[in-house]
Order: structure tokens, then sequence, then C-alpha cells
């Protein structure tokens, strides 16, 4: 019996110690949460980026100067303009009808447009003597560009001042004539009677036209 015993604990030990020699020759088991993975670089090698073409400069041409545009006709002046009359339309029932001309005596192109402003004195720096012309509207403005020595011309008509029995009579030396748009005057001598009192219209005046 006992060597029974002996040789059932011998057959132990000795599966014991076979399985702990197999246990110590196996693998060892890899840490939990560790990559075996070589690791890898981010950045690319130098010799796999292309070449960049270098940037040439361009420059874009400035455009060649050209001549600077004429500069627009301003407005006609009394310093730039002579005045004139021109009698020869006549008359009608105690009225002379006659043309009154200014010209460019400039030597650039000057714009004339609208109504001259025209009165009776007694001479070319005189005050007005009565009413100033009134406007007659039945001619269009227009806007007349005047070269240097053209004309243009507006009719004056003047009513006799003896038509009005209140009249009293002033002798005038000629017209002083303002311009469209100017504070500047003109004179043209040609005498005739004005009424020195208010209210009596002796002259009318058209817009300017063209010659």
């Amino acid at each position: 019996m006992w060597t029974q015993r002996i040789k059932t604990g011998l057959v132990t030990t000795t599966a014991a110690a076979s399985l702990l020699l197999l246990a110590a020759c196996g693998p060892s088991p890899s840490p939990a949460g560790t990559s075996s993975a070589p690791p890898t670089s981010s950045t690319p090698s130098a010799s796999s980026t292309p070449s960049s073409p270098s940037a040439t400069a361009t420059t874009t041409p400035s455009p060649s100067a050209t001549s600077a545009a004429p500069a627009e006709a301003t407005l006609c002046k009394a310093a730039s303009l002579t005045a004139s009359t021109d009698s020869t339309g006549g008359g009608a029932a105690g009225s002379i009808y006659e043309k009154l001309i200014l010209t460019n005596s400039g030597t650039a192109p000057c714009i004339l447009e609208g109504f001259a402003g025209v009165s009776l004195t007694a001479d070319a720096n005189g005050e007005p003597i009565g009413e100033p012309a009134t406007r007659e509207t039945t001619t269009p403005v227009t806007k007349i560009e005047l070269a240097a020595g053209k004309s243009a011309w507006a009719e004056i008509r003047y009513t006799q001042a003896g038509n009005y029995g209140d009249c009293t009579k002033v002798p005038a030396a000629g017209f002083r004539i303002y311009p469209p748009n100017d504070t500047a005057s003109l004179f043209v001598a040609e005498p005739h009677d004005a009424c020195s009192n208010a209210g009596i219209k002796l002259l009318t005046i058209t817009a300017f036209q063209a010659v």
C-alpha cells in the first residue's frame, strides 16, 4: 500500500513539474493598449515635394499720356463783347424795331443764352431813365456758342415817348446793355427821348438768336 501511494505522488509531482516548464517556455503576452506597429512620420521627405517654379514679376505698362480735352466754353461777358444796333428793321404804329447785336471780340468761344438787360441812360455809366426793357417771351431761349468774331442778335422795340401824354420826357444818349448773366455793361450811343416817370414802358427785348 505505501508503495502504491509513493508511485501516485511521483506521478502527480512529475505532471505538475511538466506544466510549470511549459508555461515558462511559452510567449509573453503583450501589454494591454500598446501598439506593436512601428511609428510613422507625418513629414514628407524633401525629395517627394515637387519644386515650384519661381514667380516671375510682371509689370503693366502705363498708358501713354494723352493731350488734355479742350476746355468748355464759358459764358460771354461784357469784357469780351462789343455791342451795336441795326435799325433797318423799320417801325410801325409809333414803334421802332431794331436788332441789338453782340459780337465775341475775344479769342475763345463763349456761350450766350437768354435776355440782355436794356435801359435808356444819359451816358455810358448813367442810371436807367424810366423803366428797363420788358422781356418779350415769344422767341424761345436757346444756347448759342459764339466763336471768336461771331455774333448773335436780339430784337429791341422802342415805343416813341410822344405816344404817352403823361410822359415826362428826358433826353437819353443811348442804350446801356447788360449781357445775360453779367453785372458789367456795354453802351450803344443812340439818342432817344425817355420817360422819367415810372410805369411807362418804352422798351421790349427778345432772347438772343444766332445770326
